[in-house]
């Protein structure tokens, strides 16, 4: 079954539960997902299903950073709410001690000289840890090493 299979089975599953905060979400999604397949004008691979959610949840965290500025308790909750939701459908996150083992991988692999040399350091992190590490963490944890 494809993710965007799971997410319609999910999404009936809810709307016979009557769970509506669940079923918004993945309402949400669901179009989102439809939105990447006609601009992409293929159905969607499980990889590119997966770049959409990470998407929404990236525009949710980043919302909720906003909402925090402000002190806005009741947006802060729901939207940590429908990030839990949506990273139901994620593969587990890499630890600090396994995201640093691979870069150390890589690192020895590559061998980079300066901070030029970050764009290849990050492709080859890119490749091994797919979606399963938030990237803007990766590169922050690239360049610190880059520039000891």
């Amino acid at each position: 079954m494809t993710l965007v299979e799971q997410v319609t089975k999910d999404m009936t599953s809810a709307m016979k539960n009557q769970d509506k905060f669940k079923l918004s979400v993945l309402r949400m999604l669901k179009s989102a997902l439809q939105m990447e397949k006609i601009s992409k004008m293929h159905d969607l691979s499980d990889d590119e299903a997966m770049a959409v959610i990470k998407r929404q949840v990236k525009q949710r965290n980043d919302s909720i950073e906003e909402f925090k500025k402000y002190n806005k308790t009741e947006e802060v909750e729901k939207l940590e709410k429908e990030v839990e939701c949506l990273q139901e459908y994620l593969p587990e996150m890499l630890t600090d001690d396994e995201l640093s083992k691979i870069i150390d991988g890589v690192f020895n692999e590559v061998r980079p000289e300066s901070i030029k040399d970050m764009g290849k350091v990050m492709k080859e992190v890119s490749a091994k840890v797919g979606a399963r590490a938030d990237m803007s963490k990766v590169s922050s944890l690239v360049k610190e090493k880059l520039t000891k």
